[in-house]
């Protein structure tokens, strides 16, 4: 009993002739703060089963659910909508009837874009959604492809799209020519095209569009019955011409 203690006792003062204030090596010095760093350090994420996966998604998935009262208040919300909506179409606020036919959130409804505009030069698509506002993504799908540029373009012509794809039940126009910058359409004039000088194109105030399997005198026997503004045919081209200023028609090549 005797030796193992005197052993334990050399081993903490050091060997025999040491000098009692010599540094004990950093390595035996016990440092509180760094060993509870290791105690707080994460551990190595566990898989978890298929049970606990389950159970972690339940809890993590919103609830859909709702109550016959909360469907009654939706339907009276959306009833009110297309209320708004018809009115503004009469009174001639093309946009606002377009953006209020039905409430975005409207609960227990799949929203069914009104239709797809597709521009034939960028390629790019841009869904016309109920209750979904447009600006500034419309400006910018219709601007210049030659110069790449945009401007604040009338929104009236939404209204004219979106009634001439629920006329024709068309899931997809094809849009030929939105705003035209300054400097594309001199260099048209130039090149001997038919394009006026002062283009409503220029102003943002036109659009050029067709739609698939629809004769282009039809669509513009349509669009000339919105009158709207200026309505311009052109069959070897296949698109219609429609614009937000003066009421007059003419027929291109």
């Amino acid at each position: 009993m005797v030796i193992p203690l005197l052993a334990v006792l050399a081993t903490v003062a050091g060997p025999v002739g040491a000098s009692p204030e010599a540094p004990v090596p950093m390595d035996r010095v016990f440092d509180p703060i760094a060993a509870r760093g290791l105690h707080e350090m994460p551990g190595e994420p566990r898989e978890l089963s298929k049970r606990e996966e389950w159970f972690r998604d339940k809890e993590m998935r919103p609830d859909l659910h709702l109550s016959d009262a909360a469907l009654a208040d939706a339907q009276r919300e959306y009833a009110a909508a297309e209320k708004k909506a018809t009115l503004a179409r009469r009174r001639g606020n093309a946009a606002t009837a377009v953006i209020a036919s039905v409430p975005p959130d409207y609960p227990g409804v799949r929203i069914q874009p009104v239709t797809t505009l597709f521009n034939v030069w960028t390629h790019e698509a841009f869904p016309i959604l109920p209750g979904d506002p447009m600006e500034p993504q419309f400006h910018v799908f219709l601007r210049d492809h030659y110069t790449n540029q945009a401007t604040q373009m009338d929104t009236r012509l939404v209204d004219v799209l979106a009634r001439a794809a629920r006329r024709f039940n068309a899931a997809r126009i094809e849009i030929v020519s939105g705003y035209r910058s300054p400097k594309y359409n001199l260099m048209l004039r130039k090149k001997g095209h038919a394009v006026a000088r002062m283009s409503q194109h220029v102003e943002g105030h036109a659009v050029d569009f067709r739609i698939r399997g629809v004769p282009t005198q039809t669509l513009q026997t349509f669009v000339k019955s919105l009158r709207i503004g200026g309505v311009g045919f052109y069959p070897h081209s296949e698109f219609v011409h429609s614009d937000t200023g003066r009421v007059r028609y003419w027929k291109g090549s």
